[in-house]
């Protein structure tokens, strides 16, 4: 297996140039005085369809050929690569086949559908998303392209944090969350070239963290679905690209509970003013619990999606 490369992210930045937002990287004088370091927040909940998916999904898109193109695209996701998947798909012209579990987040299920997907939907505690999608992609005779484990997809995923540096400058430290590993993976490709001596770490549930047992052990290790409020992170297993970078050039993996999870979400609404989905708070919330060794520095923090039921929202912050 051959790894993507730091180039690989500068041809993904090319072809997103004029596609993406760059979305913002905010400041907090707050959360730089409550927990002793420089904060850069890099906001992509404020990324088209609500979260960095979309970096890598319209990336691999646009390298389709003609026949691909023709065949559409199928993929499967919890929420936000699935709307990632569509909105890019409606863009480029193809049509687009989207598997989702049953208890995704109605607002993703929406979204998707009024990207015009065609949404199929399976139980994540009893079906295998991956076979079921292939299976599909073979009937249909559509390209899969994966949340994750992809090279297309995690290179573009890494020009959010190529933006970062480029802002901001040398960071000490990057918290990126951490699900199947794209975000991860391609942040980590990013600050090598950039920063050099910036120590990169992944943030992850504490009921799901197959990352931090596969960084552990040296090899993936799967688990079952994990039951967490960060439903974008509720992933099995790295993938075998995400894997071999983040084993490579991630400095640690943590985990937080989901009540660290809730008090970022509630940071962020109330000082910053912004709605922040549950997986998008994990690196916030992992930054949080490691303060001491982070004080005094530079910090750059991930806001990977903002994509969450209003609803489940308020309700989770009451």
């Amino acid at each position: 297996m051959q790894l993507p490369t730091y180039d690989d992210v500068i041809a993904a930045a090319a072809r997103l140039e004029g596609h993406a937002h760059r979305t913002p990287v905010l400041r907090s004088t707050t959360a730089d005085e409550q927990w002793g370091a420089r904060f850069f927040f890099k906001c992509e909940n404020f990324q088209r369809m609500g979260a960095f998916k979309f970096r890598g999904a319209f990336n691999a898109l646009s390298k389709f050929d003609a026949t691909q193109r023709k065949g559409g695209v199928i993929a499967f996701s919890s929420g936000n690569h699935a709307q990632a998947i569509a909105l890019s798909a409606r863009l480029l012209s193809m049509p687009a086949v989207i598997v989702m579990p049953k208890d995704a987040p109605a607002a993703k299920v929406a979204a998707t559908k009024g990207y015009g997907a065609e949404v199929v939907m399976y139980d994540r505690f009893t079906e295998d998303r991956e076979a079921l999608t292939r299976r599909l992609a073979q009937e249909r005779g559509m390209t899969m392209i994966p949340p994750y484990d992809h090279p297309d997809v995690l290179t573009g995923q890494g020009t959010a944090v190529k933006e970062l540096i480029e802002e901001t400058g040398p960071l000490d430290h990057l918290f990126v969350c951490l699900g199947g590993g794209g975000l991860l993976s391609g942040s980590a490709l990013s600050a090598r070239a950039l920063a050099p001596g910036c120590k990169v770490y992944g943030v992850e549930p504490e009921a799901g963290n197959d990352g931090q047992q596969s960084f552990q052990a040296g090899k993936i290790v799967h688990i079952e679905t994990p039951k967490t409020i960060a439903d974008g992170a509720q992933t099995q297993h790295l993938g075998g690209y995400t894997f071999g970078i983040i084993k490579r050039d991630v400095n640690d993996i943590f985990t937080v509970t989901d009540d660290q999870l809730v008090e970022a979400m509630r940071f962020f609404a109330e000082r910053m003013k912004m709605v922040v989905e549950p997986t998008g708070c994990l690196a916030f919330a992992g930054a949080i619990a490691a303060r001491e060794a982070i004080a005094g520095q530079r910090v750059g923090i991930v806001i990977s999606g903002g994509n969450v039921d209003l609803s489940r929202y308020a309700a989770l912050l009451a």
